[in-house]
């Protein structure tokens, strides 16, 4: 089952052109239906056939038009603090993809104690749930169902509805979606036979455009802003910042003095389960690591302690000192597994740089 997957994440990241009887050209006829369904559905919801529902407060969506990996995490995160900060009182909706609580819905945080673990909150609304103080995080499959939950127990202001651009069934004041500076549209092709979520035509529901990781790839900048975007929306470039939230050494952990400079110079083993664990391999690298091995994978994927006994024998194997996986990797790690070498947890922030202002002006503007 392992071998299927891998080899349809591989067609799915992969540009060239499929042989007429290939696996690939099967995966893109799958893809055409798929489209088809996609299409149909938001001409239902456009023409009134489907009804979406509102909320009674402000409802801001932090999704994407690709399959994982454009930083919607961060940039929820950074998007509630900057709120928080400027006095909203502010709650956070995540689907809760993979945990336990996913189709029933609750709460995972209530601003001050978390209620629920990673493996029935899911990766993404655990860890929101870790970083974010004074902020309520709730999931469900039904967001309108988790949002009246939040309006009850919380009479938020503004709710974050994380991943929620696919979401038509409930309406909201700002669409914000995140797209990858260096591959926007990944190869180009919709599920299964690529990573598009949906056509580029549905950009057109967007109110304000991310950019992230925009540093190496400008030029991708102004081709979607001229074809692809709707002409009234604004675009915003932002680059993924890494850093270390935590060392933890045998069975103690220090997130107080770690700084991300700890890692150069050291030979670092690394595995991740993310749906770009390329882009963490790259991470390691460039902060100056000796990177001496890496294990890659599925996204969401739920370690087990063969998982960690093969990681532990290849780093041994190269002779690495010290581990280092992703943030989200790190939640998904059993309590009672200790590891004898150092682990470094890295971490991503977003960075708006010298356009922070502006995003956060349009952000109150449309409020």
């Amino acid at each position: 089952m392992n071998t299927i997957r891998q080899k349809i994440e591989t067609i799915m990241r992969d540009e060239g052109k499929s042989h007429f009887f290939s696996f690939g050209n099967f995966l893109f006829g799958i893809s055409l239906f798929y489209r088809g369904m996609v299409k149909l559905r938001e001409i239902l919801y456009k023409k009134g056939v489907l009804k979406s529902k509102r909320l009674p407060c402000k409802v801001v969506s932090v999704g994407n038009l690709t399959a994982g990996g454009a930083g919607k995490t961060p940039v929820t995160l950074y998007l509630a603090k900057q709120l928080t900060h400027r006095g909203y009182k502010v709650t956070v909706i995540s689907r809760g993809y993979g945990g336990g609580a996913e189709k029933r819905g609750g709460i995972v945080s209530n601003g001050q104690d978390i209620l629920m673990g990673a493996e029935m909150a899911g990766d993404e609304p655990f860890l929101i749930a870790r970083n974010l103080k004074n902020t309520p995080v709730i999931v469900g499959q039904n967001r309108f169902k988790a949002g009246m939950t939040a309006i009850k127990n919380f009479s938020p202001d503004v709710i974050i509805l994380d991943d929620a651009f696919q979401h038509l069934q409930l309406e909201r004041d700002i669409d914000l979606v995140l797209l990858d500076s260096r591959r926007p549209f990944g190869n180009g092709h919709l599920l299964p036979r690529g990573t598009l979520r949906e056509p580029p035509s549905a950009l057109l529901r967007g109110d304000a455009f991310i950019f992230t990781r925009s540093e190496p790839a400008i030029s991708h900048f102004s081709l979607l802003t001229s074809h692809f975007l709707p002409p009234a929306s604004h675009s915003f470039p932002a680059s993924h910042t890494p850093y270390l939230c935590k060392l933890t050494r045998g069975k103690a952990s220090d997130s107080e003095s770690c700084h991300i400079s700890m890692l150069k110079g050291r030979k670092t083993y690394a595995f991740s389960g993310i749906a770009k664990n390329d882009d963490f391999r790259r991470t390691v690298a460039d902060l100056g690591c000796e990177l001496v091995g890496f294990s890659e994978f599925p996204d969401h994927h739920r370690y087990s302690d063969e998982d960690f006994d093969s990681i532990l024998r290849s780093a041994n194997t190269t002779k690495a000192d010290i581990l280092a996986t992703t943030e989200k990797d790190e939640v998904r790690i059993p309590h009672h597994f200790r590891f004898p070498l150092d682990l470094a947890v890295i971490g991503i922030e977003i960075s708006f740089g010298e356009k922070a202002d502006d995003f956060i002006r349009f952000i109150e503007r449309q409020l």
